[in-house]
């Protein structure tokens, strides 16, 4: 496979993260009223590790699982569980599009990070692009700092989490097959939330109601895990990353129609500069390698 047909597949397997990730929000929001973030994530876990052993069985892939690198499994799965539940609760608190584009200052971190963790290059065109990306987040969202609240904070935290998940998953894919990526990530973060949330001694039951809620946040949290696995293992983070921007725009139209979250010409203002972000980096990428 030539370098410009992985990146073009990387970003189709982006795209499947893209729509993995906004049924996970709304499926959080539909539990948030019985569960908190680390009941949720306990048994999103629980649900990740079901699929992913049937699966894994069903392909004749279990073989692929193995218990190495098992350190930076952890530095991986500890990222991305406290992004995670940092982001399950901004997702109650404030609305969607605000948090995806607090969220969407990890291509950023991934950028900088990328040349410390996987000794990749930061070129200027990456530079340029997450800057220009990160100017069209600011449009869409336009954050108040003189109101900055929780709910801001922990979408900003979150993107540090997701980044160095991001980073460590890239090391990891050197070495290890997506299946025991998947692996470890669904058991070791079922194991952080059955110690988080059974630590004050109340451990929430799910209702009839959120049963189905959570099986499509355990489905689209493995999905979102695949497409994004996926892609990193066919292209550089600071490539893969910022095709995420995407999203904002997705998720702000999914907040109007379900939540009455406003939608202006500056969120297709801030979607278009998002756009051309990812254009130019892409297209910088193809011509580099073609």
């Amino acid at each position: 496979m030539t370098e410009a047909l992985a990146l073009r597949r990387a970003a189709l397997w982006m795209i499947g993260a893209i729509v993995s990730f906004s049924a996970m929000a709304v499926a959080g929001r539909a539990v948030a009223f019985e569960l908190d973030t680390f009941e949720l994530m306990t048994y999103r876990s629980l649900i990740g590790v079901l699929l992913v052993v049937s699966v894994s069985w069903a392909t004749g892939a279990a073989g692929q699982i193995r218990a190495q690198r098992m350190g930076l499994h952890l530095v991986r799965n500890v990222f991305h569980f406290g992004g995670q539940n940092l982001w399950f609760y901004a997702i109650t608190v404030i609305p969607l599009a605000q948090v995806f584009a607090l969220e969407f200052t990890s291509p950023i971190w991934v950028a900088l990070g990328a040349p410390l963790v996987l000794a990749e290059r930061l070129t200027r065109t990456r530079l340029i692009s997450a800057l220009i990306g990160f100017v069209g987040i600011l449009v869409v969202a336009r954050p108040d700092t003189a109101a900055l609240g929780p709910g801001q904070l922990a979408a900003a935290g979150a993107a540090i989490g997701f980044a160095g998940s991001a980073l460590f998953t890239r090391r990891l894919t050197r070495t290890e097959s997506i299946v025991s990526i998947l692996f470890w990530l669904t058991v070791l973060q079922a194991g952080f939330g059955l110690i988080c949330a059974g630590i004050d001694g109340d451990f929430a039951i799910p209702s009839a109601v959120s049963w189905p809620w959570l099986v499509l946040i355990g489905c689209a949290g493995l999905s979102a895990h695949l497409c994004l696995t996926t892609a990193l293992s066919l292209a550089p983070a600071s490539v893969v990353m910022p095709i995420d921007f995407m999203r904002l725009p997705v998720i702000a139209l999914i907040g109007m129609a379900f939540y009455g979250e406003s939608l202006n010409a500056w969120v297709l203002l801030g979607g278009a500069i998002i756009f051309a972000a990812n254009w130019l980096n892409i297209r910088r990428a193809n011509r580099t390698v073609t």
